[in-house]
Order: C-alpha cells, then sequence, then structure tokens
C-alpha cells in the first residue's frame, strides 16, 4: 500500500467529471486510503481542513478535486467528525474563526455541533464521552448515509473494498475500522439523503487489481480507485 500524502489537490471537474462512473459486478480486496472531495477553491480548502483537523487525518488522504459546480441545497450523503475534545466549545470557536458555520439540518438538540466549511460541506463536532470516539482532536470518523433496505448489502460492500471491519453494530448502523484502535472509523447508517447528483465528497481506496476510475458502491454512491 502506498503511503498517502496528507494534503493533495489532484484532477478536474468542470461538471461533466472525466472519470467514467459504472456498476459494480465483482468485489476485491483492497484499502480505504483517503477521500475525494469537490472544490471550488482546492487551495482554500485543503488549507481549512488541514487546519481543521490539525493534520489529524489517521493516515487517511484528503485531496480537494476543483470544480465549477457550488454545493446544492441538500445534505451531503458522507460527511465527516472531528473529535471536540475536553474544551469542545473552544474547539467549535476555533473552527468558526477558520471559517466554518453554524448549520441546521434540522438535528433537533444531540451531543453534537452541526457545522459547515467554507463551501457549505456539513461535518460534525463531536462532544466529550461520544461513543466511539478514541482521539481529543482530529478526524474520527467518516459517515456515509445508507438507506435502511441497503445496510447489510453497503457493510458488506464497504468490509470488503476498504478492508476495514465491523467493531459496531447497532440498530443506528456499524462501525467499522482498520484496526480495533485505529482512531477513525467509517459509520454507516440510516436515514439515507436523496441522491439528486454526483456525491461531492467521495471514498478513496487503493485497488491494485482494478482499473483506476470512479465507479459506485450498493447504493449507487460515486468512489475512487487507484493504483
Amino acid at each position: 500500500m502506498r503511503a498517502p500524502d496528507l494534503w493533495a489537490q489532484g484532477g478536474t471537474d468542470s461538471g461533466g467529471h472525466n472519470e467514467q462512473a459504472t456498476g459494480l459486478t465483482a468485489w476485491g480486496s483492497g484499502m480505504l486510503t483517503g477521500l475525494v472531495i469537490d472544490a471550488l477553491d482546492a487551495v482554500r480548502m485543503g488549507r481549512f481542513w488541514s487546519d481543521a483537523t490539525r493534520g489529524r487525518t489517521g493516515g487517511l488522504q484528503l485531496r480537494f478535486v476543483p470544480t465549477a459546480r457550488p454545493k446544492m441545497a441538500h445534505k451531503n450523503r458522507l460527511h465527516l467528525d472531528l473529535a471536540g475534545g475536553p474544551d469542545w466549545e473552544a474547539e467549535v470557536a476555533r473552527l468558526l474563526t477558520l471559517g466554518a458555520t453554524q448549520v441546521d439540518i434540522g438535528q433537533g438538540d444531540v451531543p453534537w455541533d452541526v457545522l459547515a466549511d467554507p463551501e457549505g460541506n456539513e461535518f460534525c463536532v463531536l462532544r466529550p464521552g461520544h461513543p466511539g470516539v478514541l482521539a481529543d482532536s482530529g478526524l474520527v470518523a467518516i459517515c456515509l448515509d445508507v438507506a435502511e433496505e441497503d445496510r447489510y448489502a453497503q457493510w458488506a460492500f464497504w468490509q470488503s473494498q476498504a478492508d476495514w471491519h465491523a467493531v459496531e453494530t447497532h440498530d443506528w448502523g456499524v462501525r467499522l475500522r482498520r484496526s480495533p484502535a485505529s482512531t477513525v472509523s467509517l459509520v454507516m447508517g440510516p436515514p439515507a439523503a436523496p441522491k439528486e447528483a454526483r456525491n461531492r465528497l467521495r471514498l478513496e481506496v487503493t485497488q491494485r487489481d482494478w482499473e483506476p476510475g470512479e465507479f459506485l458502491d450498493a447504493s449507487g454512491n460515486e468512489f475512487h480507485v487507484t493504483g
């Protein structure tokens, strides 16, 4: 497995993206190595997320791809969770200073704060004691919306493609980790936001047996394969 660079910009997306999304008929063993994020300003977004995570991404690469398409009004199907740490109120204030904004997506009274990055992508800041948090700062979870009827297909699919394994299963969904002590988890569960356009945030896996490109998971979410 290649050692990922922490921050990178690459490729272009002018609205008619240059990678072909196709249905997937064969699964193979790969490794989840990062995320691809569409950005109007890839440099600014890279700087924001580097500062927001304090460079702590559990070894995952965040790759920002220039696009001319702004984020749509609906909630993203994939979002990131950051640890707020013991002084979570100060951490929220720090993120707001970096350029984040507070947003209301109908979350109600919950033990986390919902923010958006400078281009409107939602993310959460988890307060102390939140289940499954193994670090006091940085990226701690990648959350992928999954419809109830797709729950087990997605679980099986991403265990195979990411080579991360279930460490928790609950009514709300499943949590996968690269190893039991890994600080970043992949969390999947309902409800799923409507799929109205190509996902702005997409998972990326290293898979030597495939041609590099863009594919669809069991719920029609785009993801990237690198060699």
